[in-house]
């Protein structure tokens, strides 16, 4: 197996080794590169049932199942916090599956209110065309208030802090890194001490990250919420610093419109 596959299951763990602990999850529609051979020494004879794969939105590696794996043409994303796959176009059947925000589908029909794709059916309210971006990331952040902390998380079942970031650039069609730390590196231009955060606007601390939604709040996936939530900005950098999270490391705005 070589080449460019497609996520085929709702919701994949990126694995760092066969079966072993998760370090980020990919959704339905997502393009990864398979690597052959294993750059770990493993190789699929040694890890039966396993491929090890580059993920396309942000060169993250490891390995997941290659039952997960398939071929197709993307077309829309799940732009609300989640859909459901139905078997008919018909919101009384019993669903197939959950969708997250940001999965992706191929499109092949209208039925009703219902997107036709290979998998089922999907109401047409919760799809974009990918060529169509969301304008505002905070407001797509926002629409995972609540959904719970999850180490390594990346769908609306559970999130954590750069996944939470990293969802709401790649909705609005810009490039994230994975993690915070390169996230802090890679997104946006450093503010002064001085300058006054806007709506936008990304505050980092060693190992976190979060949104700010205005002069006076944060956005963010916390293990201290065990959730998606909103904080005030000097009660997360004081109750951060408490905890030993240290400083505010780095505080960034985003190029171009937000």
């Amino acid at each position: 197996m070589n080449g460019t596959r497609l996520i085929a299951w709702p919701l994949v763990d990126l694995c760092r080794t066969p079966n072993g602990p998760r370090d980020r999850q990919l959704l339905m529609g997502e393009a990864v590169e398979i690597r052959a051979p294993s750059s770990s020494g493993l190789t699929r004879g040694s890890s039966p049932g396993w491929a090890e794969v580059r993920a396309a939105r942000d060169g993250y590696e490891g390995f997941i199942p290659e039952a997960a794996l398939t071929t197709g043409r993307m077309t829309h994303r799940v732009r609300s916090r989640a859909t459901h796959l139905y078997p008919a176009p018909d919101i009384k059947a019993r669903e197939r599956a959950m969708l997250s925000l940001n999965a992706r589908l191929e499109v092949i029909g209208q039925t009703g209110s219902f997107a036709q794709t290979p998998q089922g059916f999907v109401p047409l309210a919760h799809l974009a065309p990918l060529d169509v971006p969301e304008t505002d990331p905070v407001a797509v952040a926002e629409r995972l208030l609540g959904t719970p902390y999850l180490w390594g998380g990346n769908s609306a079942l559970g999130i954590d802090c750069s996944g939470l970031v990293q969802i709401a650039l790649l909705a609005c069609a810009l490039p994230c890194p994975g993690d915070s730390g390169p996230q802090e590196t890679a997104l946006g231009e450093a503010l002064p001490e001085e300058a006054p955060l806007e709506r936008g606007d990304l505050l980092f601390w060693k190992g976190h990250v979060a949104w700010v939604c205005d002069h006076g709040t944060l956005l963010h996936a916390n293990a201290h919420h065990m959730a998606v939530a909103h904080e005030p900005i000097p009660k997360a950098i004081a109750r951060i610093a408490a905890q030993d999270g240290g400083p505010v490391t780095a505080r960034k705005r985003l190029k171009g419109p937000t």
